[in-house]
């Protein structure tokens, strides 16, 4: 038996060796075994970004139309898996994740209709009954050649019920709650009628939602030139001779109330997936709703009979707006006439794709015992310069996304899919996204850098349905993207105009953003730096930092909405727009309409493309800084200027109405107080270790911190009645004073309730839940160690 002793004294040896090594590995001090953000790749980066090249880009992505789940679309999908497996300029490795949603379309055969007819008969069940003396236009007036193309989709509001509602028409200004209680002081009845409401205000499906709640039968929608135009709207005075919208203009949209595919909500719209009912469906506008252009808002509002619509809802059609019902008889229509609202839209089941790329870090990959591809035996093929010895980028087996075998990763993204040419929304995003991973691509393909963690290129699918890509992503990947994801940064507009930066984020990216920008020269004549240009246009004063520029925040207008909603990631939006001081459009003019085309952009958006090149620069050095700092740069103490002015606003504004209903404001205080001691510890913490050599461990644990900070203001069971909806500081805010929104909105409601019992014990509730949260927080930046 002496082969047993050998045996036996064989495994002792690898016994003691492998228990000699791991107390090695955590009884030795080790430093980074990865350098920090590498100034001179930076500045290659920054010096590699080419307008010129974005320019071309564009135009290549904005040829055609390109709708969701269209042809075009899936064109355009494999042009991405083309270029980011390019030999030369890839990535390691790239993917499309396609998913089965609910679409809305107009019908093809039947085109939406917007009608007078000149008799007051019962209700059609089909299109007008009676004479029509007047038809609006069904499609925009091919300027330039590319509106009339068979790929240009008619102007239809998306998820809009079908039906053929006629009646009488009445002004209702942007269509909101107090607008239509307005309508209904003065008078009027609304029973029945076709309200006419201009974009702004509220969202698009509310003003049909506050419409069918007063009992109006269809809704129609336009953008009048006072909102969009400065005013202007002859045909001389806008595009193709400006920037301005034609009369023609239609602004498509969304009607749908959540995001995210309307069959599978907090479920992945993949094959295994539970779908509800069509009949079980929420969120859809209750009744048929058409946007039209404002040279067919002029005809109809312009004729309508009634009092004088209040000064603050008047606009700039060239006429006195009153409020209706019905047509003058003075006018271009007979005063018994009415309008119908034929809508024939139908709802498709139809494939989209997300297109992720995917760079994989050096030195924070994962290790092999937590990686999933490992448990399936998965190979892998690595470019050079070779990263860590676990490396899965080129799985041979296992189907698993190749992201998830990274343990910390940065995610950029951009949707893809656009209502009509879409040269600016999104185009102009993705031109900027292809051009930075072509550059990122090139350094990583010839060997001379590979990033400390790994950065994930996204371009999402039917963002315009409701943020359907970027939603089914994050709920198909839920854990891991909580738990491995650094940071969301979202370029959807690139560039609105060319004046200033406006970037939009939770307080913890406010630092890095201001690092990058201070680097960076501002276009146009002289030598201002981004930040310095930035600080022109929005500014704040901060009683820590003097004068900074202003960080918006986040709402829900694109794909960083489930980022920080949902997942509780830190995220920020980045473009360059316009200055506010010369207009007072609330977008740029072509916004979702036939004429937002490259040569829109060429024209009078960004000559040279200077502005696209800065967002590329800030986008690429945010990057680099989260990618490759050895200390993440997410400095979580600017938080605390937030809070501190959440709770100011509740104590002068809400403080003595909440007395008066016994609910203290003082475990509010005590939890702010905690969270800013503890923010300044850390921040006391990761300044000694930056001085000295510390051990990777430590840098991890506080990085993690950093990290993780923004999932403890989440609390999935906030706002039951909203859906995705989380993070106790950036819910949506329907109260009117700025505080932690769903005091605020509590506080609203119960101070609108005659009973108020149980309308004031939902205020003490969330009260509790914003003092548990910021509790957490607090806890979440002590050490490790500490309980």
């Amino acid at each position: 038996m002496q082969w047993t002793k050998v045996l036996g004294l064989g495994l002792g040896a690898a016994a003691l060796l492998g228990l000699g090594i791991i107390l090695g590995h955590f009884a030795i001090p080790k430093k980074a075994n990865s350098p920090d953000l590498d100034l001179e790749i930076l500045e290659t980066v920054m010096g590699q970004l080419d307008a010129h090249r974005i320019r071309e880009n564009l135009r290549e992505l904005s040829r055609e139309p390109h709708l969701a789940s269209s042809p075009r679309d899936e064109d355009l999908v494999q042009l991405l898996l083309q270029r980011w497996k390019d030999p030369e300029s890839g990535l390691d490795s790239a993917e499309a994740f396609t998913y089965e949603v609910l679409l809305s379309f107009p019908s093809q055969e039947q085109p939406n209709v917007v009608d007078i007819a000149m008799t007051l008969p019962p209700p059609p069940t089909v299109g007008p009954t009676g004479d029509i003396i007047h038809s609006c236009h069904r499609t925009e007036e091919n300027v330039t050649g590319e509106q009339g193309g068979p790929d240009v989709i008619q102007p239809y509001a998306a998820y809009a019920p079908s039906g053929n509602p006629q009646g009488l028409l009445v002004y209702a200004n942007h269509g909101t709650e107090d607008d239509f209680k307005e309508l209904q002081t003065q008078g009027i009845k609304l029973e029945g009628t076709i309200a006419l409401t201009r974009y702004g205000g509220v969202g698009r499906g509310d003003k049909a939602v506050n419409a069918a709640k007063h009992g109006v039968a269809g809704v129609l929608v336009y953008t009048d030139p006072a909102d969009i135009n400065d005013g202007l709207s002859s045909p001389s005075e806008t595009f193709p001779n400006s920037w301005y919208l034609p009369p023609s203009g239609v602004e498509r949209g969304s009607y749908y109330k959540y995001f995210g595919d309307p069959l599978t909500p907090y479920l992945p719209a993949i094959p295994s997936s539970f779908r509800l009912d069509l009949a079980n469906v929420s969120g859809f506008p209750p009744i048929p709703t058409q946007p039209i252009g404002f040279q067919d808002a002029r005809d109809l509002l312009c004729n309508l009979n009634g009092t004088s619509a209040p000064t603050t809802w008047q606009g700039a059609l060239g006429c006195h707006y009153r409020l209706g019902p019905g047509f003058r008889p003075d006018g271009n229509f007979s005063a018994d006439s009415q309008v119908n609202v034929s809508v024939y839209n139908r709802l498709e089941l139809r494939n989209s794709s997300n297109v992720l790329g995917i760079i994989r870090g050096a030195v924070e990959p994962g290790e092999p015992s937590s990686c999933p591809c490992c448990a399936l035996g998965a190979t892998a093929t690595v470019s050079p310069p070779s990263p860590a010895p676990h490396a899965h980028l080129s799985l041979s087996s296992g189907s698993l996304p190749l992201f998830l075998c990274s343990d910390r990763y940065v995610l950029y993204g951009n949707h893809r899919d656009s209502w009509v040419h879409g040269a600016v929304d999104p185009s102009s995003g993705t031109a900027v996204l292809l051009e930075l991973s072509r550059v990122l691509g090139t350094l990583l393909k010839k060997g001379t850098w590979r990033p400390r963690r790994s950065i994930v290129f996204a371009s999402w699918g039917a963002e315009e349905f409701g943020l359907i890509g970027s939603t089914e992503f994050t709920e198909e990947f839920f854990n891991k993207l909580q738990e491995r994801t650094v940071a969301y940064i979202n370029v959807d507009i690139a560039v609105f105009a060319n004046a200033t930066l406006r970037v939009q984020g939770t307080p913890p990216v406010q630092s890095v953003v201001f690092s990058a920008t201070k680097e960076i020269r501002s276009p146009g004549p002289g030598d201002l730096s981004i930040y310095d240009n930035w600080i022109r246009y929005f500014n704040r004063s901060s009683p820590v930092y003097g004068l900074v520029p202003s960080l918006g925040s986040l709402g829900a207008g694109s794909d960083y909405a489930p980022f920080i909603h949902f997942l509780g990631i830190s995220s920020m939006d980045i473009a360059y727009t316009y200055d506010r001081s010369k207009t007072s459009a609330r977008i740029y003019p072509t916004y979702h309409t036939a004429f937002d085309t490259f040569d829109y952009v060429d024209k009078f958006l960004d000559p040279g493309f200077s502005s696209h090149q800065a967002v590329a620069r800030t986008a690429g050095s945010i990057i680099l800084r989260l990618s490759d700092s050895f200390f993440l740069p997410l400095k979580v103490s600017d938080y605390s200027e937030t809070l501190r002015s959440f709770l100011q606003a509740a104590q002068q504004d809400l403080g003595a109405l909440l007395e008066q209903h016994s609910i203290s404001l003082g475990p509010l205080v005590t939890a702010v107080e905690k969270f800013e001691a503890e923010a300044a510890a850390l921040g006391q913490r990761i300044s000694m270790l930056q001085k000295g050599s510390p051990d990777p461990l430590q840098v991890r644990m506080l990085n993690d911190q950093l990290m993780l900070l923004e999932r403890s203001f989440l609390n999935p069971r906030a706002f039951p009645e909203e859906r995705y909806y989380s993070h106790v500081l950036w819910a949506a805010r329907t109260g009117s004073v700025a505080t932690f929104p769903g005091l605020s909105n509590a506080c609203a409601r119960a101070n609108d309730t005659a009973s108020g019992s149980e309308a004031w014990a939902e205020v003490q509730r969330q009260l509790s839940i914003v003092v548990t949260a910021l509790e957490g927080a607090a806890a979440t930046l002590r050490p490790v160690a500490d309980l």
